[in-house]
């Protein structure tokens, strides 16, 4: 009941549903170019044989595929396709997929652009990652009967609680999965509990990622321009946090007189705003986005406003504090500079590594700072002493290859539904519109305008 009322509303709303797009679009939160993948619609073609469509809604959800999709890029006959709902992620997707790999904007969640998707990819089988959990989008791909797999299945507390409010819409959702490989078994318990049909937990994908790539030769060239120069990174960080940042790079320049702060925010469309926020304060900002902005001796912040270069500056910087868990909620991926060996900090807030966070603690790897002069400290003693720093390092470093076998396990669950893609026999005029369409759906709907 509760997901025809959804469906019905998003029908009828779609003039509403325009509108906000449309915003989004001035707000450079959409691209322009591609505007019309977000309607289901695209100028790619569908490439021949068996299609695995892959899904992550933004940054770390998609980074968090790769090695499933280098993996899979191997076999013979199957194409691959990932979906993002951001233009961040878009954009790292550009610099990271293997070649012949595809790039699509997913829909917008309205059942007509669902139709409009999977009638121009009719994908073979989809692989879909942790909670982005759209009723239209899953109940189109359910209804054609296309085998489902969710990766890295996460239920957080409070999404639970909603859910387990209408427990029937749960259900109907999940039970399009033939398997939920949960991040953790807490989650696991509660896809369970919410009508899930098949469960497993083999650990936290993003533990099996390989080391974020680089370009050496600029890393070479970084390192000689910093030279002995003391250097800590603040990563992925969200509104508020670059300031602190400044804040503590002015505090601990009176002892540390060469410090260099390096900034990346999570999100590099702020670059110009927040390089005006620190100059304001006093701070010589160079961004690494503009040519003419030359990171030299006298620079305080190199701002990191460019896209797929964390694997640079992981490997630059010996000390990282990991964004969104000090001023907001949920904090990013701490495995990814924790495998290159840089010393991993990050705030009180990190919900989203509900298990990897206890265990880099237990081990040693990372430390809990609780606000900004816990910050300030901490990056302080690692600076000053450098044995500590040295073996803090190595800690992180060894915890991170230990945990790192969580890869084969998954590929193995997924291994059957891979095999069962058998050589195609697909009729181009035929298509499962018959089966996909819900009776209060007009036929003309999916040939409106948004």
């Amino acid at each position: 009941m509760i997901l025809r009322l959804y469906r019905t509303l998003t029908n009828l709303g779609w003039p509403l549903i325009s509108l906000y797009m449309k915003q989004r679009l001035q707000r450079g939160k959409e691209d322009p170019e591609r505007f019309d993948e977000r309607l289901g619609r695209s100028a790619v073609p569908r490439p021949e044989g068996r299609l695995v469509w892959l899904h992550g809604a933004s940054v770390g959800e998609a980074a968090s595929l790769m090695p499933i999709i280098q993996a899979l890029h191997k076999r013979p006959g199957l194409s691959l396709m990932v979906t993002t709902g951001t233009v961040t992620s878009a954009q790292l997707m550009d610099k990271v997929l293997p070649e012949g790999v595809l790039h699509q904007f997913v829909p917008v969640d309205r059942y007509a652009y669902a139709q409009n998707f999977l009638d121009h990819w009719q994908p073979d089988l989809v692989l879909w990652t942790e909670s982005d959990f759209w009723p239209n989008l899953l109940n189109a791909i359910s209804n054609r009967r296309i085998p489902m797999v969710l990766l890295q299945g996460r239920i957080s507390e409070k999404s639970f609680n909603s859910w387990c409010k209408i427990p029937g819409a749960s259900r109907r959702l999940l039970s399009g999965f033939s398997l939920c490989l949960a991040q953790t078994e807490g989650d696991a318990e509660r896809l369970e509990f919410l009508g899930a049909p098949r469960v497993e937990c083999h650990g936290n994908l993003k533990m099996a990622a390989p080391p974020l790539p680089c370009n050496f030769d600029y890393l070479e060239a970084l390192q000689a321009i910093i030279g002995n120069r003391p250097v800590w990174l603040a990563a992925s960080t969200h509104s508020g946090e670059e300031e602190v940042a400044g804040h503590i790079h002015r505090r601990l320049q009176r002892e540390i007189p060469n410090l260099l702060t390096i900034v990346a925010p999570r999100h590099p469309v702020r670059g110009e705003a927040i390089a005006n926020s620190l100059r304001t304060s006093g701070l010589t900002v160079a961004r690494r986005s503009q040519p003419d902005d030359t990171l030299d001796e006298d620079t305080d912040i190199y701002l990191v406003d460019t896209m797929g270069e964390m694997g640079l500056f992981y490997r630059l910087s010996p000390i990282t504090f990991m964004g969104k868990s000090l001023l907001a909620k949920g904090g990013h991926n701490p495995f990814e500079p924790a495998l290159l060996g840089s010393a991993v900090l990050f705030g009180p807030n990190m919900g989203n590594f509900p298990d990897m966070v206890p265990s880099m603690l237990k081990a040693g790897a990372a430390e809990v700072v609780r606000s900004e002069m816990e910050l300030s400290e901490a990056v302080r003693r690692l600076l000053l002493d450098k044995d500590g720093l040295a073996q803090r390092r190595l800690l992180v470093q060894d915890w991170a290859r230990t945990e790192a076998d969580v890869l084969p396990a998954i590929l193995t669950a997924i291994e059957p539904f891979v095999t069962a893609l058998s050589p195609p026999v697909r009729d181009p005029a035929s298509s499962d519109k018959t089966e996909a369409v819900d009776p209060e759906t007009a036929t003309t709907e999916q040939h409106e305008n948004p």
